[in-house]
């Protein structure tokens, strides 16, 4: 028996029951390429035309710079807190604290968000379903199913993503069965409809795009919060990483490419208020669509059970930091003794979530718009600063060529940045709000944690 296994049976401690495939599976649905293909996907097409193809093969290429980012750092740290707690260790105690303030806001109101366009393709068979009961009837029981061990949670996700992935290749299939262009006009001859005509894509608009399509991709790393629940978490979290980025990219724009080649009309498709059933609808008819939209709906509820097991974990080690006053902190560290899972922070994050469906979409928006740009250049600097003072050599992974796609990233995400200021509804005021999350996040460290003397970041192996 492993050493870490004897740990999993302490009181407080998470169960490492699962290997490498049951983390991969609901990172992949946390992940949720579905969605992202019906819901971010449309306004990439929207923004770039058929040049979101450029933009998704560019934002791929991103992704796998965080992916080896993520994967060399989990590594050495496979700890449920997930980045902050890396961070924490690497680059110091303030800089976690802001990255586990971001991490916590975000999680919680991207369960909502998710949540809320459960109605959406529901609507098929429902069509007067209300948006805000659905989305906290979502919440609800899969905060319910959250409590559930982690092994029965791996399978109940890993069926929910196999229908999400023949709803996908139901969607390939239209597109290159009906295929009305070569591929290499989407390389070579990108085009955006721009007052009734077709005219090529500027690569300042793919590039624009490009900014959103990194984000379609995110989710990835969703696989360390569940290294203190893996075997061999330092070999096994970072091939979890590394594999949920090659099969969503594939699983993201597959799709996509079919899409664009296979519109019947490049006026009517990129005019679309509605493009992905209006797709659907002309090439399958209105029986598919009904089913793929039907994929899609689980496909949501799917990501908002993986999403729910994420907060759950981050605000477990939330608890285990001794972060919040004793009595909440020792609740958030309680285990199921059957099911051995953090429930207490199961409960809490889908009450949390909840109110967040009460929540103007908008203002969701707006506060998770920009959190992962301090999230992604936080754990830059870490593998980096982890690399240079040794403090990341017990890990079993190694990125090739280092550091070169720790910099590309950072650039990177110097350009989101750019990009998002230029948006005075959404991108600028995100900004904003994430700077005053970070500063709220320094505040309770320096007037709270630090008073109290040094915070002590913790492993299972200290409870």
């Amino acid at each position: 028996m492993e050493p870490t296994t004897a740990l999993a049976h302490k009181p407080g401690t998470l169960k490492r029951s699962m290997k490498m495939l049951g983390t991969l599976l609901i990172t992949l649905s946390a992940v949720t390429p579905a969605s992202s293909v019906f819901i971010i996907i449309p306004g990439i097409i929207a923004s770039a035309g058929t040049g979101a193809f450029l933009s998704m093969v560019i934002a791929a290429f991103v992704g796998v710079c965080m992916a080896l980012v993520y994967a060399e750092l989990s590594s050495a740290y496979p700890l449920t807190g997930g980045e902050y707690a890396i961070v924490g260790r690497v680059v110091g105690p303030i800089t976690g604290f802001v990255v586990m303030g971001v991490n916590l806001v975000t999680v919680v109101l991207i369960l909502a968000v998710i949540a809320l366009g459960m109605s959406t393709y529901l609507g098929v068979l429902f069509p007067a379903l209300p948006m805000v009961p659905t989305a906290i009837a979502t919440v609800a029981l899969t905060t319910l199913i959250g409590i559930l061990n982690i092994r029965s949670n791996a399978i109940l996700t890993g069926i929910f993503l196999v229908i999400e992935i023949l709803a996908l290749l139901a969607l390939a299939w239209l597109g290159f069965f009906h295929a009305a262009r070569p591929i290499t006009d989407l390389i070579n001859h990108p085009v955006i409809l721009s007052n009734g005509h077709l005219i090529h894509a500027p690569f300042a608009t793919i590039g624009m795009a490009t900014a959103v399509a990194i984000f379609a991709y995110n989710g990835y790393g969703t696989a360390v919060y569940f290294g203190e629940e893996t075997h061999d978490p330092k070999r096994h979290i970072a091939r979890a990483i590394l594999w949920a980025l090659v099969i969503t990219v594939a699983a993201e724009l597959i799709p996509l490419t079919a899409m664009l080649i296979g519109a019947p009309d490049l006026n009517n498709f990129l005019g679309s208020s509605n493009m992905m059933s209006d797709f659907i609808g002309t090439l399958g008819g209105p029986t598919v669509n009904t089913v793929i939209s039907l994929g899609i709906a689980l496909a949501i509820f799917n990501a908002v059970i993986a999403i729910m097991l994420q907060s759950a974990r981050l605000f477990y080690s939330t608890g285990r930091d001794m972060i919040w006053p004793a009595p909440i902190s020792k609740a958030l560290m309680q285990t199921h003794v059957r099911f051995h899972s953090p429930w207490v922070a199961t409960v809490i994050s889908g009450v949390l979530a909840v109110l967040a469906c009460l929540v103007s979409e908008n203002v969701l928006f707006v506060v998770t718009g920009t959190g992962l740009i301090v999230t992604y250049g936080a754990l830059c600097i870490a593998v980096i600063k982890g690399r240079l003072k040794g403090s990341t050599a017990h890990g079993e992974y190694r990125m090739p060529l280092f550091p070169l796609a720790p910099v590309i990233a950072m650039v990177v995400m110097l350009y989101v940045i750019y990009t998002n200021w230029l948006d005075p509804v959404i991108g600028r005021p995100s900004l904003f709000t994430t700077l005053g999350i970070c500063a709220v996040s320094i505040a309770y460290y320096v007037l709270v944690l630090r008073r109290r003397g040094a915070w002590v970041l913790r492993g299972p192996e200290d409870l």
